[in-house]
C-alpha cells in the first residue's frame, strides 16, 4: 500500500523585486508629482497680472466722470408721416413702419488716451510684454505690419461687448490699435449680403435686386471716398425711389444748406477735408437680413445694421489719429410692383437711424468732426451712463431723440 500524499502543497517562494527597478519607480513617481503640481506664479507674472487689474480699476473709474451734454429732444416723425411714405392717390398703405432719423453723437474723454501716451514715454517697451500687447493679440506676432487674425462675419446680434483690439497709440501706419476694430473687416467687402429667396410674396429675384441695391446704398453713402470728403452723394441719391419726394427733397436740402433739424451726416458720412484727412482704411461690420412684411401681403423688409470706424489725421499734419464710429440702421421695403406702386430698380427706404460717436456734438454743420485731444479736453459737459460705440448687442435707439454723451472708448 502506498504511502498516503499531504494535502499541503509546498509554498512557492516570494518573488524579489530587483532594486534597480524600485529605484526606477521611485524617480518616475517624484518626477510626475513635479510636473503636476501647482507652480508660483513667477514675480514677472505677479506683476503683469497687478499691472492690468489697476488699469481696468483706473478705466472704470475715469469712464464714469466723463462729460457728457444732453441737447434737445427732437419731436419724433409720425408713423406715417406726410409725403413721406405717402404716394399718389393709388399708393397702398405699406403699415405704420418707422421712420424716425436721429442723430445722436457722442464725445470722448481723453484722459485715457492721455494715460497710454504717458505710460508709452515713461516705458515704450513695456505694452509688448503685455497681454494684448503690441504684437501679442489674438495671434499677431511682434511684426509691426502684422495684422490680427479677423473675426467671423457677424450672423446674429452679439450677446455683449468686444475686448479692445492690439494695445498701443494709433498712429498713420497703425490707426487701429486699442480698437476692437482692429479685427474687423476694411472696405465694401465687408458687407456680405444674404441669400435672396422669396418671402412674404415677393420673388426671389426681386428680394436679391434689392439687397444687391441695399449694399450699393451703404456703400455709396459711408464709403465713397468723394462723399466722405464732404461731396454729393450723388449715388447714393440716384437709388432712393423717386417717388419719394419730399424725402428726397429734404435730403438735398440739407446737403446744400443744412441746419439742426435736417443735417445729412443721419444718413451720410461725410467729413471736413480742411480739417481731417480720412484714411482709406474704413473698418465695417454688421448684418442683412430679410423678413416678411407684418400683415402686408406682397411686401419683405431689407434691414441693414452696420458700424463704421473712420480714421482720421489733422488736415495740417500731425501724428495723432482720431477714430470716428458711426453706425447706421437702414430699413428698405421691398414691394410687389402688381400690389404697390413703386419705381422698378429704385429702393423705398422706409426707415434711417444713426448713431454718431467721437463727433463734436454740433447739429447743423453737415459734417462729422471726430475730436482730438484738445477737442476733448476742451469740448462740452456731458451727462448720462457711458456708452459702449463698439457694442452692436445694444439696439440703435430711433425715435428721434438727439444729444450728446460720453463713450467708454473709441
Amino acid at each position: 500500500m502506498a504511502a498516503e500524499q499531504s494535502s499541503e502543497e509546498p509554498a512557492p517562494e516570494s518573488s524579489a523585486i530587483p532594486d534597480d527597478v524600485w529605484e526606477k519607480f521611485a524617480q518616475d513617481s517624484e518626477r510626475d508629482i513635479r510636473a503636476s503640481a501647482p507652480r508660483e506664479p513667477s514675480a514677472r507674472a505677479r506683476m503683469v497680472t497687478e499691472r492690468l487689474r489697476a488699469m481696468d480699476e483706473q478705466r472704470a473709474r475715469e469712464g464714469a466722470k466723463g462729460r457728457r451734454r444732453w441737447g434737445r429732444r427732437k419731436p419724433a416723425r409720425p408713423a406715417e408721416p406726410e409725403g413721406w411714405r405717402t404716394g399718389p392717390p393709388t399708393w397702398h398703405d405699406l403699415d405704420g413702419g418707422r421712420s424716425s432719423r436721429r442723430r445722436t453723437v457722442w464725445s470722448i474723454v481723453g484722459v485715457l488716451l492721455a494715460a497710454a501716451v504717458a505710460l508709452v514715454a515713461v516705458k515704450p517697451g513695456l505694452l509688448s510684454h503685455l497681454p494684448g500687447g503690441l504684437g501679442d493679440h489674438f495671434g499677431e506676432s511682434s511684426d509691426e505690419g502684422a495684422a490680427p487674425s479677423p473675426l467671423a462675419p457677424e450672423t446674429a446680434r452679439p450677446t455683449g461687448p468686444p475686448s479692445d483690439g492690439p494695445a498701443g497709440v494709433p498712429t498713420r501706419e497703425r490707426p487701429f490699435a486699442g480698437s476692437p476694430a482692429a479685427r474687423w473687416e476694411s472696405g465694401a467687402d465687408a458687407i456680405r449680403l444674404p441669400e435672396a429667396k422669396a418671402m412674404g410674396g415677393v420673388s426671389a429675384e426681386r428680394i436679391g435686386d434689392a439687397l444687391r441695391k441695399t449694399k450699393e446704398f451703404l456703400v455709396a453713402a459711408n464709403l465713397d471716398p468723394q462723399v466722405l470728403q464732404g461731396g454729393e452723394p450723388k449715388k447714393a441719391l440716384a437709388l432712393v425711389d423717386p417717388l419719394e419726394k419730399d424725402y428726397l427733397q429734404k435730403l438735398r436740402a440739407g446737403l446744400r444748406k443744412p441746419t439742426e433739424k435736417n443735417d445729412p451726416v443721419v444718413a451720410f458720412s461725410r467729413f471736413d477735408p480742411e480739417q481731417v484727412e480720412i484714411l482709406d482704411d474704413v473698418r465695417v461690420r454688421g448684418r442683412i437680413t430679410v423678413e416678411p412684411a407684418r400683415g402686408a401681403k406682397g411686401k419683405a423688409v431689407i434691414k441693414a445694421d452696420y458700424t463704421f470706424v473712420y480714421a482720421a489725421l489733422h488736415a495740417g499734419g500731425g501724428d495723432e489719429v482720431a477714430r470716428a464710429i458711426v453706425r447706421r440702421g437702414l430699413e428698405v421695403a421691398v414691394l410687389d410692383l402688381a400690389e404697390y406702386q413703386g419705381t422698378e430698380g429704385r429702393l423705398w427706404i422706409s426707415d434711417v437711424r444713426s448713431e454718431i460717436n467721437n463727433d463734436d456734438c454740433k447739429d447743423g454743420d453737415g459734417v462729422i468732426r471726430p475730436q482730438f485731444l484738445a477737442d476733448r479736453q476742451t469740448g462740452p459737459g456731458t451727462t448720462g451712463a457711458p456708452v459702449d460705440p463698439y457694442d452692436r448687442g445694444r439696439e440703435l435707439p430711433g425715435g428721434g431723440t438727439g444729444g450728446c454723451g460720453v463713450i467708454t472708448r473709441s
